[in-house]
């Protein structure tokens, strides 16, 4: 007799008495059924289902003569409210609970009533422990799922690094092509407009097949560097079973050629080095040619001059400095970078360098330093 009602003999309105010998009312069974069936929606509505199991139980307790096991769907129901979340209505439910059950006990006479006080604590004691477990259960759930959330994260994360140094692969060796491209094919360009400036003039034969003799060895050797630069910067798009690219790598170490091939276009180049020359990370050395190379290139098409200086200096420890200098006419008073320019400065700003491009007092210069400590 959980909530303190007297035992099942009803007294009913017209004063007579109606002995239950069954043993539980025949509203007994239906109730029991909504208890149960009500647990079939405990996820959906744990509070409500938690209320209408806990409403069968007031119910039918006091109308039945044995204590049936319906009690453990009010359990359950009470367990799934908090286990879902519903941590305030749980506890309150279970407060409502024990009130109900020790105010009815409370209006019966010694002799009569059904829980005593020890009966009365292990029932509160009860209620906590569903109570407390359910929030266990909660706080478990609520844990893997933020742990599933976080591996999902760190998994979108990795493909997006993934995906952006996919980009950044994409973008250098785009630049690397460029820059190859660019420079090998502005110096055959220019050789081939120099010599067909000097047949037009209609020379002595002999003079005239030195020229072309000339040019023809010249753009031989730009046309065979520009393919071997572009095997070596193709190469990392090769298989893995594939041979790795046996010709050297372009570098600083190889200014003299890309001097010399910017000679052949008629232009003085001249090769100055200051400090003590050290072997820097590849990737440095190889964005400090790049810069050298585009500078020459933009002096052999766009500046008009008859001389520049590379000056690479390895005076700062700490970083490389390269200077193309030219005596040409210079860019004009507030024209834009050009696509040349702006590729050099992102090199220079990958290292987290920089890099001036501007008019001189003799013509145009292009200075970068790259830091070379913590470069792989």
């Amino acid at each position: 007799m959980l909530l303190g009602f007297p035992d099942p003999v009803a007294e009913l309105s017209f004063g007579g008495r109606l002995d239950l010998g069954a043993g539980v009312l025949p509203g007994g069974v239906p109730g029991g059924a909504v208890g149960c069936g009500a647990l079939y929606f405990r996820r959906r509505a744990p509070v409500a289902v938690a209320v209408v199991t806990l409403a069968v139980c007031v119910v039918y307790y006091p109308l039945s003569v044995y204590d049936g096991p319906l009690m453990v769907t009010f359990a359950l129901a009470l367990y799934t409210a908090a286990a879902e979340g519903r941590f305030t209505a749980a506890v309150a439910l279970g407060v409502v609970t024990l009130i109900a059950v020790g105010f009815g006990e409370a209006r019966q006479h010694d002799g009569n009533r059904q829980i005593d006080d020890m009966s009365l604590f292990m029932l509160a004691g009860w209620l906590v422990s569903l109570v407390a477990v359910g929030r266990a259960q909660w706080t478990r759930s609520a844990y893997l799922g933020e742990v599933e959330q976080r591996a999902l994260a760190a998994e979108r994360e990795q493909e997006a690094r993934a995906e952006q140094s996919a980009t950044e692969e994409r973008l250098r060796i785009a630049r690397e092509l460029h820059d190859v491209l660019g420079h090998s094919i502005s110096l055959i360009n220019v050789q081939s407009g120099a010599v067909l400036h000097k047949l037009s003039k209609k020379p002595e034969p002999a003079e005239a097949l030195s020229a072309a003799e000339e040019a023809l060895e010249a753009v031989k050797a730009t046309s065979k560097d520009a393919l071997r630069e572009l095997r070596s910067t193709l190469g990392a798009l090769r298989k893995p079973d594939e041979t790795a690219p046996t010709s050297p790598t372009s570098g600083l170490g190889r200014l003299d050629e890309l001097v010399a091939r910017a000679r052949s276009t008629g232009i003085e180049v001249r090769l100055r080095t200051e400090g003590e020359r050290r072997p820097l990370p590849p990737p440095v050395d190889l964005a400090a040619y790049r810069i050298v190379q585009e500078s020459l290139t933009n002096v052999t098409r766009h500046a008009r001059a008859t001389g520049a200086v590379v000056t690479v200096d390895y005076a700062d420890e700490r970083a490389v400095r390269v200077r193309v200098d030219d005596d040409g006419e210079g860019s004009p008073e507030g024209s834009p970078a050009g696509s040349g320019i702006r590729g050099m400065a992102e090199r220079a700003r990958a290292f987290g360098g920089e890099l001036t491009a501007q008019n001189t007092a003799e013509g145009f210069g292009v200075s970068a330093r790259l830091p070379t400590e913590g470069t792989a």
